[in-house]
């Protein structure tokens, strides 16, 4: 019969408009900004920066590599490296972003400055409310707004999180097992003579060092 299918829908819509009176789940909408959804473990929006320790500056993981700002597809990453260096989470010395600015208004989250960084230092942040009644500067994130504590990571990608930090604790012990086998082996390893000390006479030969042993004479 034409039109079975239009009847078939505008039923089922009427019954959830009537059961959104008595069923919450029924409700398709919320009450924003009273009321918000829960996002999901795998949304992404912008990318931030982590650091570990209370010091956003020194705790930084970022290295000022440049891969990110390499690999971005729009170029929206900019990066100055610092003059000096500072111990990364393994107490290597490192390098450190000077400047480090994302232009969010250029950014289409593609997440790909995450998946080419090898010190797992920028990720995707879950902030979506970032508008502005500024047009120019006031979507460009400087380095102190990208920063955000290993805790803030922890809430907002906790399953992520948990992997990431279980990945640095073994890189950093596989770090410090090789440097304590190469210092054993190197105790271990016997002094070698001084350049210019005489090697020891064989036992029964009674030449001074720097002389030609005794000849022989057969009988």
């Amino acid at each position: 019969m034409i039109g079975t299918g239009i009847l078939k829908g505008m039923a089922v819509t009427a019954r959830n408009f009537v059961g959104s009176y008595f069923e919450k789940e029924r409700l398709i909408t919320v009450q924003y900004p009273e009321e918000r959804d829960p996002l999901p473990e795998n949304y992404r929006n912008f990318p931030i920066l982590i650091y570990d320790t209370d010091d956003a500056e020194a705790g930084l993981r970022c290295v000022a590599c440049k891969i990110c700002e390499k690999e971005c597809p729009p170029q929206c990453i900019y990066i100055i490296k610092s003059d000096d260096k500072k111990p990364d989470y393994m107490g290597k010395p490192q390098l450190y972003p000077k400047v480090f600015d994302i232009d969010i208004s250029v950014c289409m989250s593609c997440q790909i400055c995450v998946e080419v960084c090898p010190f797992e230092a920028i990720k995707m942040d879950k902030d979506f409310e970032l508008s502005k009644r500024e047009r120019f500067d006031a979507l460009l994130f400087r380095k102190k707004e990208l920063s955000k504590s290993n805790e803030y990571y922890h809430r907002i990608h906790p399953v992520e999180a948990a992997a990431v930090d279980k990945n640095l604790a073994d890189a950093a012990a596989a770090a410090e097992a090789k440097k304590k086998a190469a210092a054993a082996a190197a105790a271990a390893k016997p002094a070698a003579p001084a350049p210019n000390q005489a090697p020891t006479p064989a036992p029964g030969s009674t030449s001074s060092p720097g002389e030609s042993p005794p000849s022989t004479t057969k009988s």
